[in-house]
């Protein structure tokens, strides 16, 4: 079994900062890319960043230059660092990983979190 685990949320003022992250825990051989999504109350889920096993990145034009994507592949972490935050950034935040969970299996499975509020408001 494979389980992601976000935390980092949290209620914070407007131009403040939140650093997400999402341990990845179980079965797994290798994670290959991971992204942050966000769902907001009667909106569409979103992806906000991307990372890659090399690290090459990705972001939503929303929060490019605010928000910042990273991984720690021997803590098998990923986290978002989350600058000026404004109230338009209010949602659920999911973090997902597409994970190989065996050496000679070469499937990728993808995996989601739980989700973690982030609440952008005076």
């Amino acid at each position: 079994q494979v389980q992601l685990v976000e935390s980092g949320g949290g209620l914070v003022q407007p131009g403040g900062s939140l650093t997400l992250s999402c341990a990845a825990s179980g079965t797994i051989f290798s994670i290959d890319t991971m992204g942050w999504y966000r769902q907001a109350p009667g909106k569409q889920c979103e992806m906000v960043a991307g990372i890659t096993s090399g690290n090459n990145t990705d972001y939503l034009n929303s929060v490019k230059g605010r928000f910042t994507i990273s991984r720690d592949n021997a803590k098998k972490t990923m986290y978002l660092r989350m600058n000026s935050l404004n109230p338009e950034d209010t949602a659920v935040y999911y973090c997902r990983a597409s994970i190989r969970i065996a050496r000679d299996d070469l499937r990728q499975y993808d995996y989601w979190g739980q989700g973690t509020q982030v609440t952008v408001s005076s």
